[in-house]
């Protein structure tokens, strides 16, 4: 995780925080499904807060004989937990509370109450939006925004903007049910906001797990990285041909490649072996991120299982 990111993370439980409180005071005065609903949402993303800083400090665990490449994934498991808790405590539970309440509906007293907190709230949730979309630009570059999720492999950064994309939109729900119930004096309103704000968290959800599906079963390195490795390595004069081409990520700075190289025939053993050096300390100069490399010389055990 970079300081940009580690800056959003922390500023939005900080603002989670401070919202979670307000909201429950609100709803506890005004009796309001979506302000309870909201106040729900904002306690399951401190927590998620927490559990992503949870994953980048066990993902920083060294090696040991258990876990030889690192735990690394410890980050891609616990954003996946994230998605869960989201999908589960966030979305289930405002979509049970909104149904609640519309099938005993009561209305909205001291709604001045609501009004005030959600303003603030949406203060709150604008500048921790702020932090998440300065971090996302940092690694967005000249892609675009489905481009950088779909290629990102810190999932800290695109979990963030998420959350704060689906607290800014749950708000505005939430503000709209409650100020609909008061002009019409209709209950309704208010419920029917808490169960959009649960299929707002759950679509989030959704999008959230399949990208840390993808990170947790195992993603290469981007098609950018791919080729120019493999112009390091083709432009090296022993090689003769990359036979086979496999990279991973551990996680968002450690990234295992395997190659199966054919090299000319006028090098020796001893020359290849120095020309692998080289090989490997000009990819860790480019790429410092990839931390294990293992070169197979497929024509050298040919050549030497042909002397035999």
């Amino acid at each position: 995780m970079n300081s940009e990111s580690r800056t959003a993370v922390l500023a939005a439980i900080a603002g989670n925080l401070a919202i979670a409180a307000t909201k429950f005071t609100a709803a506890f005065f005004t009796g309001s499904s979506a302000m309870l609903s909201e106040a729900i949402h904002s306690v399951v993303d401190t927590g998620n807060g927490g559990l992503l800083l949870l994953g980048v400090r066990l993902s920083r665990k060294p090696p040991d004989a258990g876990h030889p490449f690192g735990h690394g994934k410890e980050l891609y498991f616990w954003t996946l937990i994230v998605a869960i808790l989201i999908f589960a405590l966030g979305g289930g539970m405002s979509v049970y509370e909104g149904v609640a309440h519309l099938r005993q509906p009561h209305h909205i007293e001291n709604p001045m109450w609501n009004y005030v907190v959600l303003g603030a709230a949406l203060i709150f949730e604008g500048i921790s939006f702020f932090f998440a979309v300065r971090a996302f630009r940092t690694e967005k570059g000249k892609q675009t925004v489905m481009q950088t999720i779909q290629l990102s492999k810190d999932p800290t950064t695109f979990t963030v903007l998420f959350e704060d994309t689906a607290a800014l939109l749950g708000l505005i729900v939430a503000l709209a049910g409650v100020f609909l119930a008061d002009q019409f004096q209709s209950p309704y309103f208010d419920g029917l906001a808490s169960i959009i704000i649960g299929v707002i968290l759950g679509a989030v959800a959704v999008m959230l797990a399949y990208e840390s599906r993808s990170l947790l079963i195992g993603e290469g390195v981007s098609e950018e990285m791919r080729r120019g490795i493999q112009e390091t390595v083709t432009s090296d004069p022993a090689v003769a041909e990359i036979r086979q081409f496999l990279t991973l990520h551990f996680g968002p700075s450690d990234v295992l490649l395997t190659m199966n190289l054919r090299w000319q025939k006028e090098f020796t053993a001893s020359e290849v072996a120095e020309v692998i050096a080289g090989i490997e300390a000009r990819i860790r100069d480019r790429y410092p991120e990839i931390r294990h490399i293992f070169i197979e010389t497929e024509s050298l055990r040919q050549a030497s299982a042909a002397r035999t």
